[in-house]
């Protein structure tokens, strides 16, 4: 090669060379300036179209059809995501409202869902409850149908105007979350409502053993009572996902936990809580917790969600257990508070109340009412203090429960003492019509409503409603739930100890 071809050749490379650093580096200066952010929407097809829907515990879903080729639908995009925002997610301003999603017609797998719901333009735009949508269809000149089309959102402004005319409500794009608490669906003696708490008891539940297994709280003294837990969550929780999850929990319960586990070394030990199956396991299924409460959600950030959670969990066992089965579920409840409640003066308050009970408590109506009664006292005990330092929810203040307007036959007569306070005579036998009324039936109605119902059996809804409809649950039945379960999760538990037990031992890391 002559000298000047060389370095023809050198000066060619360096500048390719220099090129391809100089546009990496742009590259990867936009990779770490402009970040992914996720869209609002949920991008749904004709694999997850029903199922999403039919699991969502919003009241309203909106659906988008659109072709990724078409400019107007990219042109709309942005506008439909600013209303996504607003309701869609962990971070939504007003979450479990609507849900708002959309399905790709360009895409083949999705021409039947689409031909379903007649798409004939693009961008379409659907509105209805999304029990309709899933497994549902929709026709344009058809009565009746639970599902219409959106004619008038061509921008975000108009998108949500539509809504709000639609819903009664006064949502804005300039809602930011914890806002216009006038927003917040309160109406506390609205069964459709009270029966939306059966997804904060789900996000409960969850985050209760999130919090257990996160600080690590199952320790030697700890592991029967929270086997004694699981037992009633089993046989009693009533969402069907969490006893689905707390009978898998319970079957593998001496392979997660060994009772032996505190006599090994302690580096030993760590290696066994880090286990692939105590990371990835959810008690209510994949998509809990979702991040955000609905029946429960304050009007501050720092307000309701998770103990206005816990005490609906607890409040719905106790009018499920059977007579034979109340001071066990009793001893349960205690003990778990006792053991795994992390704030601390919470919990001790609640197991000295505990601890005054004297006597066995020897029937479904004398748990639920006990529940109830010291409910109430924690109410009482927390209202002078918020009240006093101002860090109490200013739409949901503590209160005596139930109030007059939501139980007027609870009341005999109601006095105010000297000190400010009220003075109640309830009737209990109205008091516990109602707790079962309000934690049972309409619990089982709407789990039932919304697909979450037995994962054991292929029993129809009618037969399910029929069976559940008195809120008290058989011990037969809790028995042969567990025994189902077993079926279910003991093969794989037995799968799960042999490897534990054929896998080497691990050389300790220097």
């Amino acid at each position: 090669m002559s000298p000047i071809l060389f370095i023809l050749f050198i000066l060619l490379t360096t500048y390719k060379a220099s090129s391809f650093s100089s546009s990496s580096s742009r590259s990867l200066l936009r990779d770490i300036s402009t970040p992914d952010i996720p869209d609002a929407a949920v991008d749904l097809n004709s694999s997850n179209f029903d199922s999403v829907l039919k699991e969502s515990p919003a009241s309203f879903a909106i659906v988008e059809f659109f072709a990724h080729w078409c400019p107007a639908c990219r042109n709309y995009k942005p506008h439909y995501e600013k209303v996504a925002v607003l309701f869609n997610g962990p971070n939504a301003v007003h979450p479990g409202i609507i849900f708002m999603a959309r399905v790709d017609c360009a895409v083949k797998i999705n021409t039947k869902l689409c031909d379903r719901f007649s798409v004939s333009h693009y961008p379409m735009l659907l509105w209805g409850p999304p029990s309709k949508f899933a497994s549902g269809a929709w026709e344009p000149k058809k009565d009746g149908n639970k599902i219409q089309s959106i004619d008038d959102g061509r921008t975000a402004d108009r998108l949500l105007d539509w809504i709000n005319k639609r819903m009664g409500s006064s949502f804005r794009l300039e809602d930011e979350k914890y806002e216009n608490e006038h927003l917040l669906q309160s109406n506390a003696s609205d069964p459709v409502q009270i029966a939306r708490a059966i997804y904060d008891v789900e996000e409960a539940t969850a985050n209760a053993f999130s919090i257990i297994l996160d600080n690590k709280m199952v320790k030697s003294k700890t592991r029967a009572p929270l086997i004694r837990f699981l037992e009633l969550l089993v046989a009693h929780h009533p969402s069907k996902r969490c006893q689905k999850g707390s009978a898998e929990m319970l079957v593998n319960f001496d392979g997660l936990w060994p009772s032996d586990l505190w006599s090994v070394s302690s580096q030993e030990a760590v290696l066994i809580h880090e286990r692939d199956a105590l990371k990835t396991f959810r008690i209510c299924g994949k998509d809990v917790p979702r991040g955000y409460w609905i029946f429960c959600r304050g009007s501050k950030n720092d307000t309701r969600g998770f103990s206005c959670g816990l005490w609906v969990l607890l409040h719905s066992l106790s009018v499920r257990v059977d007579d034979g089965e109340s001071h066990s579920a009793f001893t349960a409840v205690c003990e778990f508070i006792h053991n795994f409640f992390i704030c601390e003066e919470c919990r001790q308050h609640f197991y000295k109340m505990c601890s005054s009970v004297s006597s066995p408590i020897n029937t479904t109506r004398d748990f639920a009412l006990w529940l109830w009664s010291t409910h109430n006292k924690v109410n009482q005990r927390l209202m002078k203090a918020e009240k006093t330092l101002g860090t109490g929810d200013p739409k949901y203040p503590k209160m005596i429960w139930p109030s007059k307007k939501l139980c007027p036959s609870c009341f005999l007569s109601m006095s105010k003492k000297n000190n400010g306070t009220v003075q109640v005579d309830w009737n209990m036998d109205e008091v516990f019509n109602f707790l079962v009324r309000h934690y049972g039936k309409i619990f089982v109605s709407k789990s039932n409503e919304k697909g979450l119902g037995d994962p054991w059996s292929d029993e129809s809804v009618a037969e399910d409603i029929t069976t559940s409809a008195n809120a008290v649950a058989v011990p037969v039945g809790a028995a042969l739930a567990i025994a189902l379960a077993s079926c279910a999760f003991g093969a794989l538990a037995c799968v799960w100890r042999t490897q534990q037990k054929n896998r080497k031992p691990r050389k300790n890391l220097k």
